[in-house]
């Protein structure tokens, strides 16, 4: 999910789901509409689980009475041993208190669990049974398009550079962010895929650029901290190798998402709907929105 567009197809097919679930007679395919999987158990995935569960238990039932939600499954599938892996040092303890928080909300947390195949009614899962399923979201992240001639200097599908950003085996070619792998003492498997690293490579790279001649120094990222929602009051935080989570890590987070918000008027608007929501659990606009078709 990138665009605005795709969220609201997401949103769609989700309440779509809902539309056929009330008319369908057949038990087999009413369970595959009512149940959610969500691949991919870092920062997107985890607060995509949480808020889906939040659905689930505040939103749907008052507009679906006749379902029974109680046969509603979310699933939150992860490759690895645990989720928010991708997380700093501290990710442990966020990864227990985000498990925690999610089964508290009814989300079935299968880690170390590999998705083979989803052929849009079933997700095919490497030794185990599939789970039937109409809703896949897809969350364990993406790899950049291969670039044609540099195809010896990529790895896991990213590519290689030292520390000036710079493209293995080549001069004056830099490359940043997600689709880079620079290998570091700190960071043997490579800096973690999120926006700070990005913003920091930039800022560095931008300095070396222009002034090329003087420059001297190598990049190195610096750790600001990563913070993750579960759901309504529930947050994790890893901030200076310390953890913390609760309510007032899903406040802080809260206050950090609406600085970034751009103009006075933007986050005066989404602070209000926030406390809306908050004290109605209730959202607005439920309605399918679908793009007009252009004439041919």
């Amino acid at each position: 999910m990138k665009t605005t567009e795709e969220s609201l197809q997401i949103r769609n097919h989700l309440l779509e789901c809902m539309e056929n679930a009330l008319i369908e007679e057949d038990e087999e395919k009413r369970a595959a509409l009512l149940t959610v999987t969500v691949v991919g158990g870092g920062p997107t995935g985890v607060e995509l689980a949480g808020a889906l569960s939040e659905m689930k238990r505040y939103i749907l039932p008052k507009d679906y009475p006749e379902i029974d939600f109680s046969l509603m499954k979310i699933y939150l599938i992860e490759a690895s041993d645990r989720i928010l892996s991708a997380m700093s040092a501290m990710s442990e303890k966020s990864s227990e208190a985000s498990t925690k928080f999610l089964e508290n909300l009814g989300v079935k947390v299968k880690t170390n669990t590999l998705v083979e195949d989803y052929d849009g009614s079933a997700l095919t899962i490497k030794g185990q049974d599939s789970i039937q399923s109409n809703t896949m979201i897809w969350a364990a992240g993406v790899i950049g398009n291969a670039v044609d001639g540099l195809s010896d200097v990529y790895q896991n599908g990213r590519v290689i550079v030292n520390d000036n950003c710079e493209v293995i085996g080549y001069e004056s070619i830099y490359a940043i962010g997600d689709v880079t792998l620079m290998i570091t003492e700190d960071f043997p498997k490579g800096h973690p895929q999120v926006a700070q690293v990005a913003m920091q490579q930039a800022e560095f790279l931008t300095k070396k650029l222009l002034r090329k001649q003087e420059f001297k120094g190598s990049f190195e990222y610096k750790d600001l901290g990563s913070m993750a929602t579960i759901g309504r009051s529930k947050a994790v935080a890893d901030i200076a190798k310390f953890h913390f989570n609760g309510f007032f890590v899903w406040l802080f987070w809260l206050f950090v998402h609406l600085m970034n918000i751009l103009g006075v008027k933007n986050k005066l608007f989404i602070f209000i709907d926030w406390m809306w929501y908050y004290i109605s659990f209730n959202q607005s606009l439920r309605l399918l929105i679908k793009p007009k078709k252009s004439p041919n």
